[in-house]
């Protein structure tokens, strides 16, 4: 793999080149959906720019929570190693930033959060061929496959032939993105795409642990999968809510006829 690549006197990593089509493909992706909903496309650069930051700082920490062994080599070596990054980190802190900025341009919660799930979708796909190209530990297991890989030149090297997870989990991102999009297109509940984009990305996410080398740390799961559950079951709850609520709203027999 190439962990960096050499342009002349400059010397970049394939992770931050990834990260840096992701966050522009996120800024292009957000202002289409803004102004297919109504609002404004203009806010769409700062917004990101801010829930990219948050996120970026979440993934940071979470990750250092989880590996304090990292700490060892220093804490600015630590805070500044692009590749020490926690996929639920910038979940939580991403989300939180949503919830926060939606107000200022009051943009209702659900509506917030469909567009979320479609930008998180794309962003997760370019960041896994980050993790492929550098080749950062976020491999499966070994395996006899004819597709299976060694990562001899990367960050955490393995001469191994594996399961290359970051492009299974990548090739579905995708697809999950266009899904969304083109479900978005439909102009369902609000809510509707959020719910979808939960349950589906969990059971991804839940699905390609099983082949991963992250620790078991509760009834054999790891974390990803314990969170992927969690995520499974709030997209269901949110997906019946907006369900009932539209059987709801429905006018029962005999409503709205003349009176005999």
């Amino acid at each position: 793999m190439y962990p960096y690549i050499t342009l002349g006197p400059l010397t970049l990593g394939t992770y931050g080149i990834c990260a840096a089509v992701a966050f522009l493909m996120a800024m292009f992706v957000y202002k289409a959906d803004l102004i297919r909903h109504g609002f404004p496309g203009k806010i769409a650069e700062g917004m990101v720019v801010i829930t990219t930051l948050t996120g970026l700082i979440g993934a940071k920490l979470y990750y250092i929570l989880e590996k304090p062994s990292v700490l060892a080599g220093g804490i600015v070596n630590a805070l500044t190693d692009v590749n020490g990054l926690s996929w639920l980190g910038g979940l939580l802190a991403g989300t939180a930033a949503i919830c926060l900025l939606r107000l200022r341009h009051h943009i209702p919660l659900l509506v917030m959060f469909d567009m979320a799930g479609v930008i998180g979708a794309i962003t997760y796909g370019f960041g896994r061929i980050g993790c492929f190209m550098a080749g950062d530990g976020d491999y499966g297991t070994p395996t006899s496959l004819p597709w299976g890989m060694s990562f001899p030149r990367g960050t955490v090297p393995t001469i191994e032939r594996v399961h290359p997870t970051p492009l299974y989990e990548a090739a579905f991102s995708f697809a999950l993105f266009w899904f969304l999009w083109r479900l978005g297109a439909r102009r369902p509940a609000p809510g509707v795409v959020a719910g979808s984009y939960l349950i589906l990305s969990g059971l991804a996410r839940f699905t390609v642990e099983f082949i991963k080398l992250n620790p078991r740390v509760w009834l054999g799961l790891t974390n990803s999968q314990i969170v992927s559950v969690i995520s499974v079951i709030a997209g269901c709850v949110l997906l019946v809510m907006i369900r009932a609520a539209a059987r709801k709203d429905l006018p029962q027999p005999g409503e709205g006829s003349a009176a005999g």
